[in-house]
């Protein structure tokens, strides 16, 4: 499954996007360049030391948040660690965000939590941080749709997906029939162990006989949006994304080049679609303002 993921960009794809119209696939790419561009002056943070907090970047996996936050936008919102991205694409402010990461009493948590624990509850946003345990956050989320009955969408990892109350809370969320749209984001790794190595099982599976839609695609946004337009009103339902991260699980180094870059990709299929110039317009104002917020 996961070698088909880098080229599927191509044919049944192209009709997608070319669905879309040209300001919604702009401002998908808007919010991918400002979680790219925050993300990357986060890097240099770090290096220099302004930021000493653990950080689990988003860096890699930006279009499933960009494609959702277009779609899913009355939704509560429950995160996983790796939820930088999930915080700037539905509106939170990357002010916030920054001075968060950097300790300060101006931040999401005051900067009493650092990089994991991000939550909001301005702009119109109503998300929920995640506090270590992993997959913690999905019994939560089932508890947030049944206790207030409106929709919520839930993130996690597929390291996550292999937690015994993950899968309760899944089948309790079925058998109750509650508003939520659960969304793993696979990069295929628990810190460095591929799925392959760790079970002989998929989650869709898992969650396909427990009674509800799911879906199994690759991390191209316009892709993502059609089908999260299709399940939110056939709620519950779960999509497992293939995403590929391009850091470290936690830290701003690399193991070398990624499996596939989907940010690339995405400008390759704008430059199709005739918005190239725009794109870069949308590219450059998004960097100038992350490149600002970083300055030292």
């Amino acid at each position: 499954m996961r070698g088909n993921m880098r080229s599927a960009t191509t044919g049944v794809l192209q009709n997608i996007a070319s669905s879309f119209p040209a300001n919604e696939s702009l401002e998908i790419y808007r919010r991918m360049c400002i979680s790219r561009h925050f993300e990357l002056g986060l890097v240099r943070a770090v290096k220099e030391k302004r930021v000493t907090y653990p950080v689990y970047l988003s860096l890699g996996q930006e279009t499933v948040a960009a494609a959702l936050s277009m779609v899913l936008r009355d939704f509560m919102i429950f995160t996983q660690h790796r939820c930088h991205a999930t915080f700037l694409c539905f509106g939170g402010p990357a002010g916030k965000l920054r001075d968060e990461l950097m300790g300060l009493p101006t931040g999401t948590s005051g900067g009493r939590a650092g990089s994991n624990c991000i939550q909001c509850h301005e702009n119109g946003v109503t998300m929920f941080g995640h506090h270590g345990l992993i997959g913690e956050n999905v019994p939560q989320a089932v508890g947030a749709a049944l206790g207030s009955g409106r929709p919520v969408v839930c993130f996690f990892g597929d390291g996550a997906a292999e937690e015994d109350y993950v899968v309760a809370a899944i089948g309790f969320a079925s058998t109750h029939r509650l508003p939520i749209l659960f969304v793993c984001e696979d990069n295929d790794l628990s810190i460095l162990t591929p799925v392959e190595k760790r079970r002989s099982w998929r989650f869709g599976d898992v969650a396909a006989s427990l009674g509800m839609k799911t879906v199994e695609i690759a991390d191209d946004p316009w892709t993502i949006a059609d089908r999260a337009r299709e399940l939110k009103n056939d709620l519950p339902a779960f999509m497992n994304i293939h995403v590929c991260r391009s850091n470290w699980h936690v830290g701003a180094g690399t193991d070398g080049a990624p499996e596939w870059d989907r940010f690339s990709f995405v400008e390759s299929e704008l430059g199709m679609l005739g918005l190239g110039k725009e794109a870069a317009a949308v590219k450059a104002e998004s960097a100038d303002a992350m490149e600002a917020l970083w300055a030292p």
